[in-house]
């Protein structure tokens, strides 16, 4: 059986990000996986954790969907901290061992002394932007993709071995033609492409 480590980066600013909308795709995954057979833990950082218990959970998957909001064109406070401790506390046992360099051998290149090989992530991002902000060398990312936006979470988990499956993302969540069903329907797909 599969393991599957449902991480939720939510961080709640009352009245204006409740968090209902990753609420609901986080319970759209969480279905999805116990559907197809896999054993889930997850982790809602806004509840509060504990670095030992969160180093078990990352030991034991064998893959990570991280759900979180965009804020200020990056992760929430709480998830940057979260990943701060997590990655750290984790290393020498579940993150990394160094950083990959050795005087001994210079071939060995810098970000290859993760823990995490074999592993798999995806991540799925919430955003008030516009889609036709991204891909888009005249838009406010200036031709950046979704991934490019967020390279500093990509190479958290690659300096860690881990590889990426596609990502997905909700946009415009706060616009007047924003669907739901839209949203949960396009991470499905994005999850049976990925699983």
């Amino acid at each position: 059986m599969k393991h599957i480590l449902l991480l939720n980066l939510h961080q709640k600013y009352d009245g204006f990000a409740n968090g209902n909308l990753t609420h609901n795709l986080m319970n759209e995954a969480k279905k999805f996986f116990l559907d197809n057979g896999y054993e889930v833990k997850e982790s809602t950082i806004d509840e509060g954790y504990e670095v030992p218990q969160e180093l078990k959970k990352f030991k034991w998957a064998d893959a990570f969907f991280i759900q979180s909001p965009v804020y200020w064109m990056g992760l929430p406070w709480l998830a940057k901290k979260y990943i701060d401790e997590i990655f750290s506390g984790g290393n020498g046992t579940v993150t990394y061992e160094n950083d990959g360099r050795s005087r001994e051998d210079a071939s060995k290149a810098y970000g290859s002394g993760g823990l995490m090989q074999g592993k798999q992530y995806m991540l799925s991002f919430t955003y008030n932007c516009p889609v036709s902000e991204f891909n888009n060398p005249k838009g406010f990312f200036e031709g950046m993709s979704v991934d490019e936006a967020n390279v500093a979470l990509h190479k958290t988990f690659q300096f860690c071995g881990a590889t990426p499956l596609s990502s997905y993302a909700v946009h415009d969540v706060y616009g007047s033609n924003f669907n739901i069903d839209n949203a949960l329907k396009g991470l499905q797909d994005t999850l049976k492409e990925n699983f």
